[in-house]
């Protein structure tokens, strides 16, 4: 923790009254305590503790707005349970905004006056980002997206070397030299996007995804230089940072000369680079943004690809990532698609936009200072994937890819975690 300096506390301070609207002032002042969000929670439903309460975090932020902002917090701080910034209260924010909170949304759904609580919990996280006190795990993750184009420092030989052994495998699946995964190249239709996590560990679904592209006859390139959909300044708070790794992608766009930017499988991604980008630039962007989701259903529907969902022959359920189904609004394309390429969809119970977090959210998989509570956590998404008796839970977000694969083997659920990408790619019918 560092030193609670007036210089850091008043850089704390100005996040909460530097603002161009009265949205925050509304949502820190609209909570009534009543208590309906608790059981949206996921870490009040694990860890039955007062301090996981959603409205607890916005009373948080909130105390801290009273005590520095408003006359009666200023001067009876007492009277109206104002709080300081101090290394107690600091301390404490950290482990409830950045160690306890997935910024689902699902709070939101519950909440009497529809507070918006993520909105409330990344303010919290912006002062504390200003003060330096952002988790290093996390932190470190941006430091990577800044410093190298992608949040896993993954270098470009590494990168290269996988596309291309990606590339020979699907030519020989293929029996076709003209499958390629491009790379750089200029004036295609459309830029596609990764999760890091691809290269690193599922490159099966690049291949997917290619394969797909080219069933569709789509003119398309990967970029060596930003491939990354991700970004974690969105959950660090820090808006500088993030404002940079979104820039550096329109950037990339611009310099490819490419007219659509296709969204991997990646919830916060879509929602960082599609909805959050352009505020933090001040501009609309100049071209096309479209998810692969919706991509894949419109490729669907205009027959561009053919799909015969006799090829998938298990039962599948569906897992909601938050930022693509409740923050997103894409829950029927989402089912559209699955539906054309699946024998057997069996739902969760709650689905769609009540689906929970799968508690991998919210930068939580870059912090491994909260591995265990992240674990245990997901226990409810393991009952609820245990429930529907699938064998396989497709999910279009390699970060929920990653917490499903954990709590998979964490509670011995015995199933397969399969990308959209692939249960398309397996379902496609390719006519020579």
């Amino acid at each position: 923790m560092k030193e609670v300096s007036p210089e850091n506390v008043q850089k704390a301070i100005d996040i909460l009254t530097k603002h161009t609207d009265s949205k925050l002032v509304t949502h820190l002042n609209a909570c009534v305590h009543c208590g309906l969000c608790e059981t949206s929670c996921l870490f009040w439903k694990t860890f039955k503790e007062p301090k996981y309460i959603p409205g607890k975090k916005v009373d948080m932020v909130s105390s801290i707005y009273r005590r520095y902002c408003t006359f009666l917090g200023k001067t009876a701080p007492k009277l109206t349970h104002a709080r300081e910034l101090t290394e107690e209260t600091l301390t404490e924010m950290v482990d409830s905004l950045f160690g306890a909170c997935t910024m689902c949304g699902r709070c939101v759904k519950h909440c009497s006056i529809g507070v918006d609580i993520p909105f409330v919990v990344r303010t919290g996280r912006r002062m504390l980002a200003t003060m330096g006190l952002v988790p290093q795990t996390l932190q470190a993750t941006v430091d990577a997206a800044i410093n190298t184009g992608n949040n896993m420092a993954i270098p470009t030989e590494d990168f290269v070397d996988t596309i291309d052994w990606m590339q020979e495998d699907l030519q020989d699946e293929l029996e076709d030299e003209n499958a390629t995964i491009p790379l750089d190249k200029d004036g295609c239709d459309m830029l596609y996007t990764l999760n890091p996590r691809e290269p690193k560990f599922f490159p099966l679904s690049i291949a997917a995804a290619a394969k797909i592209f080219y069933a569709a006859g789509a003119k398309w390139t990967l970029s060596t230089e930003m491939y990354d959909v991700t970004n974690y300044g969105y959950f660090s708070g820090n808006d500088a940072e993030a404002t940079a790794i979104a820039k550096h992608m329109f950037d990339e766009v611009h310099k490819l000369k490419c007219n659509t930017l296709v969204l991997g499988e990646c919830g916060h991604g879509t929602r960082a680079l599609r909805w959050e980008a352009p505020n933090y630039l001040k501009t609309h962007p100049d071209f096309k943004m479209i998810s692969l989701i919706e991509l894949l259903e419109d490729y669907i529907k205009s027959g561009r690809i053919k799909v015969d969902k006799s090829l998938n022959t298990k039962k599948y359920t569906i897992h909601d990532p938050c930022n693509i189904t409740r923050n997103g609004g894409l829950y029927n394309s989402l089912r559209y698609v699955v539906k054309q390429v699946v024998p057997e969809l069996i739902e969760m119970t709650p689905t769609g936009s009540d689906n929970f977090c799968c508690g991998g959210g919210g930068g939580m998989l870059a912090m491994s200072e909260y591995n265990e509570r992240r674990l245990k956590v997901g226990e409810i998404k393991a009952n609820q994937i245990r429930e529907t008796g699938a064998n396989v839970v497709i999910t279009p977000c390699h970060n929920c890819a990653d917490q499903l694969t954990q709590i998979n083997h964490e509670y011995k659920l015995n199933v397969e975690i399969k990308s959209l990408a692939e249960v398309v790619a397996d379902a496609l019918v390719i006519e020579k």
